[in-house]
């Protein structure tokens, strides 16, 4: 399983809020995190764990850094959102509604099923709100169509 399927939207916030922290190269005081999260420091921590064992995040002297896996992953999961929600745009919804549906599947999706449901779309370079969309990187899936062997 891929890392963007194994963290929760709460890690992903934590991540978030590392990668866009003021002291980015310095690392992001655990207060910070906690005050971008909206809770309190023991409760920031409980998320940052499993992002480390990811291999997203490092800590060290209590502060924290994304590492280059991590904004791997921040990337990756900004192409699914959006490539979900010119899917969902595409299925009729209109635009404000594009991103909450996104919002329900989009850690769900793995790489593959992205890059499927991209060939699908036609390749859509920007999502119903005018964002760019990254183009699919090579892989397995580019390419392959349906679910029978070859």
């Amino acid at each position: 399983m891929e890392p963007l399927q194994r963290i929760t939207r709460r890690q992903l916030d934590a991540l978030r809020s590392i990668a866009r922290g003021p002291a980015r190269g310095r690392g992001v005081p655990l207060n910070s995190i906690a005050r971008a999260l909206g809770v309190k420091a023991p409760s920031a921590l409980a998320h940052l764990g499993p992002l480390e064992e990811l291999g997203l995040i490092t800590r060290s002297r209590g502060k924290s850094l994304v590492t280059r896996q991590g904004f791997a992953c921040l990337d990756e999961y900004v192409r699914h959102h959006r490539v979900a929600e010119s899917l969902f745009a595409r299925a009729g919804l209109a635009a404000d509604a594009t991103h909450e549906a996104a919002l329900e599947v989009d850690l769900a999706l793995s790489h593959r099923t992205v890059q499927v449901l991209c060939e699908a779309e036609g390749h859509p370079s920007i999502c119903p709100h005018g964002h760019p969309i990254a183009p699919c990187a090579p892989g397995p899936a580019a390419g392959r169509r349906g679910g029978g062997r070859r």
